[in-house]
């Protein structure tokens, strides 16, 4: 496959589809396409990480790197109207995907833009970051991801990655521990790793 979703604009044809699921205890309806990471569900991992986040006691904002079609931020955003929840995404196709299924779920607390990693996030002290990391970008755009969330998260701000442990949850385990000292795994599930990191 020459091209992945970790892209800019995505070359193969637009075939748009629909559908509802429930994520933290909302129906939340979808409008997904080809081009996109998981079109026809909300992938396991997102699905996982997105039930298990607690929301940290740190007053500010949230974000959600790689929000793909928004399935984790706009959950998030449902679940926790008081917050402000940022999600950002390389992938255009995605990015108005993720506007347009804000609008069809009535979420209105969340900011929604392109960025590259985190590249084009100018607000500082985030309260928590979420991230799907895209694996098949590779170890170095994964690790990116973490060291520039660490510097956009405020103190006692806490970072929460899915990972598979085939697709490199022991390294990324290693990553995290050296940027921000002991890496708790919050839930382990089908070789998926919900690793949580406070920011001190």
């Amino acid at each position: 496959m020459s091209e992945h979703y970790y892209t800019n604009n995505p070359k193969v044809k637009s075939t748009p589809t629909e559908w509802s699921t429930e994520l933290r205890g909302k129906t939340l309806r979808f409008r997904t396409d080809a081009g996109v990471f998981s079109k026809g569900e909300v992938d396991f991992g997102s699905r996982l990480l997105a039930e298990t986040f607690v929301m940290t006691k740190t007053e500010g904002d949230i974000l959600d790197v790689g929000c793909g079609y928004g399935p984790i931020g706009l959950s998030i955003s449902a679940s926790f109207p008081e917050r402000n929840v940022h999600m950002v995404d390389v992938n255009d196709r995605a990015l108005n995907l993720a506007k347009l299924n804000a609008e069809l779920n009535k979420v209105g607390n969340c900011k929604i833009y392109s960025s590259d990693a985190l590249s084009a996030v100018t607000e500082e002290e985030f309260a928590a970051i979420l991230t799907n990391p895209p694996i098949r970008a590779g170890k170095d755009t994964v690790f990116k991801f973490y060291d520039e969330a660490y510097s956009k998260l405020k103190n006692g701000g806490e970072l929460w990655v899915v990972i598979q442990k085939k697709q490199g949850a022991p390294s990324t385990m290693n990553h995290l521990t050296n940027l921000f000292g002991a890496v708790e795994t919050v839930v382990k599930k089908k070789g998926y790793y919900i690793l949580r990191v406070v920011k001190s």
